[in-house]
């Protein structure tokens, strides 16, 4: 087991998320229900909204922690050295007797994609333990329990940040903590609570991505033209650019801007960890 999340020194960001290994198939066109589509390759990386993110804000140039948990496998010692080899510090992530998170995605010519998750040990991720300093931000999503989510929340002394996917019901006192909530299209409209936010981003893929305040549009972007790869990994690096903007206080329209560039930039790649410069190159 790793050492103690309350023994790790300050950091810019800390993301308490989940951790995975993505089997990915890159096939022409996406099955219908019930039908087999031949001629896929076959790619596996180190996955997981939690490590994806990591990843991404530590590329970006941020000083990242991560809390989550792994198999005691090999999957999870695979995946505890490609997150630390991106320079994310690993101490708060525990190995556990259930297996190694998986995701099976499917992504077409398009990019457009296709994802079951099975979540092993990130579903054994608790809060306890997991202190956060006032200097630090925290960035999580909903592959973890919502309980650890609403406890780390509750418990965060600075900036919270929630990519609030995949879409769950969400409770009352976390809306009311949270200061920023990130989502898809999709989420949003199957998260009417969202409404009562103090702030919701809302990406749009191809079309870019807006803000909104108590329910209300203050900022809308487009999106740059990119050349798709595969967007499994956009998300994420939007959702870690915008997060680090606004911790530098960055105006929402920029903040906007330059998750967008990222994501754009994340497109291009083929992994949901995808290479990146710093932040400051997007802006």
């Amino acid at each position: 087991m790793t050492e103690p999340v309350t023994s790790r020194p300050p950091h810019d960001l800390v993301v308490v998320g989940s951790i995975n290994v993505d089997l990915t198939a890159t096939i022409e066109r996406l099955p219908r229900a019930g039908e087999t589509v031949a001629g896929g390759r076959l790619r596996r990386d180190v996955g997981g909204k939690g490590a994806n993110q990591a990843v991404a804000a530590s590329r970006l140039g941020a000083r990242v922690r991560m809390v989550g948990a792994v198999g005691d496998d090999a999957d999870g010692a695979w995946a505890l050295e490609t997150i630390r080899a991106a320079g994310v510090d690993v101490g708060g992530v525990r190995s556990l007797g259930s297996a190694t998170g998986t995701a099976l995605i499917a992504v077409d010519a398009a990019g457009e994609n296709q994802i079951v998750v099975c979540g092993g040990a990130n579903a054994d991720v608790v809060a306890d333990g997991v202190e956060i300093s006032g200097s630090e931000a925290v960035l999580m999503q909903l592959e973890l329990p919502i309980e650890v989510v609403a406890a780390v929340a509750a418990s965060a002394p600075g900036l919270v940040v929630v990519n609030a996917a995949p879409a769950a019901a969400i409770a009352p006192e976390l809306i009311e903590r949270v200061d920023l909530f990130i989502v898809n299209e999709a989420e949003q409209a199957a998260m009417p609570e969202l409404r009562a936010a103090e702030r919701v981003a809302v990406t749009y893929g191809a079309q870019g991505a807006a803000m909104f305040v108590r329910g209300e549009e203050t900022a809308r972007v487009p999106a740059p033209r990119a050349d798709v790869v595969s967007s499994v990994g956009a998300g994420d690096a939007f959702s870690a650019a915008l997060t680090l903007a606004l911790m530098a206080s960055t105006p929402d329209e920029q903040a906007l801007r330059t998750a967008c560039a990222v994501g754009a930039a994340a497109v291009g790649h083929p992994s949901a960890q995808p290479p990146l410069g710093r932040l400051e190159t997007y802006a």
